[in-house]
């Protein structure tokens, strides 16, 4: 059934119903049908029954499924940019402290975040068939990457070495995302996961001293 327009919305349902929710929640909502089942399962009506309105609500905030879909993952983008400016800005003189507070950053996705995680491997998923999407997610990806790049050259002054190992890291990251978000996974796999990377991406990557 195509979504009803605006226009088509009884004007009392609106006038009952709109400002009893804001666009934040049918946007919480959203973000939480996807994390619970996929992008699959962001219905309008299904959104409705679990915020205990009906649709009339909807249509006040949002002319169809395509903006909401829009706006989830536009709130989605943001937030992360957001995060790389932040771990920008507390940036130290320690360029070795701040590579591995990268690292916990990387991964929080995959503990107290881990809501985070499986809504961006639903996106991911929907970006192997949507266009839009895809450019959306490569913002993202190569945003995160720059700063992989840039803390990598902090340390090493060798921009094709950082480059290499940003890629690496980062390609490492959403492995450990995939390995994590199944059902069942040790719940210590987080802190070996971060324990490799750091011996193999990062420390063994220092110069010895003994050859200098």
């Amino acid at each position: 059934m195509a979504p009803t327009p605006k226009s088509a919305v009884p004007a009392t349902a609106v006038a009952k119903e709109g400002p009893r929710l804001k666009r934040e929640d049918w946007l919480q909502a959203a973000f939480n049908a996807v994390v619970d089942g996929g992008v699959d399962k962001l219905k309008i009506l299904t959104l409705a029954e679990t915020l205990g309105v009906t649709r009339g609500s909807f249509y006040w905030h949002f002319a169809d499924h395509a903006e909401l879909l829009q706006a989830t993952l536009q709130g989605w983008k943001d937030q992360e940019i957001q995060r790389l400016l932040r771990i920008q800005a507390q940036q130290t003189q320690d360029p070795l402290a701040d590579l591995h507070m990268l690292l916990d950053e990387a991964l929080a996705h995959s503990g107290d975040e881990l809501e985070n995680m499986r809504f961006e491997l639903a996106v991911r998923g929907l970006g192997r068939r949507d266009a839009p999407v895809a450019a959306l997610l490569a913002e993202v990806d190569q945003a995160r990457t720059q700063l992989f790049v840039n803390q990598f050259k902090r340390l090493f002054q060798d921009a094709q070495k950082a480059t290499d190992l940003a890629a690496l890291f980062y390609l490492t990251i959403v492995g450990c995302f995939q390995a994590l978000s199944r059902p069942g996974s040790p719940a210590r796999s987080k802190d070996y996961f971060k324990s490799i990377i750091s011996t193999f991406l990062i420390q063994a990557q220092l110069p010895n001293p003994a050859t200098h």
